[in-house]
């Protein structure tokens, strides 16, 4: 999966905010547009599988890269 630079993540966050509101703004700038790390939240914090938590990542990253 693709990863977004610093400053493209920054500009990126409030899209991830909206696509998944269960996620806390603090969590979202400890990912750090990295997919692993983003896919692992998604995952814990909606309690889907990783498959899917990745799937719904790449999608994100598909529709939203910067």
């Amino acid at each position: 999966m693709a990863e977004l630079t610093e400053a493209n993540w920054q500009k990126q966050m409030r899209a991830a905010k909206i696509t998944w509101h269960k996620l806390t703004d603090s969590e979202l700038l400890r990912s750090e547009g990295q997919s692993q790390k983003l896919a692992g939240l998604v995952q814990e914090r909606y309690a889907i599988p990783r498959a899917e938590a990745d799937k719904q990542v790449a999608s994100f990253f598909r529709n939203y890269w910067a």
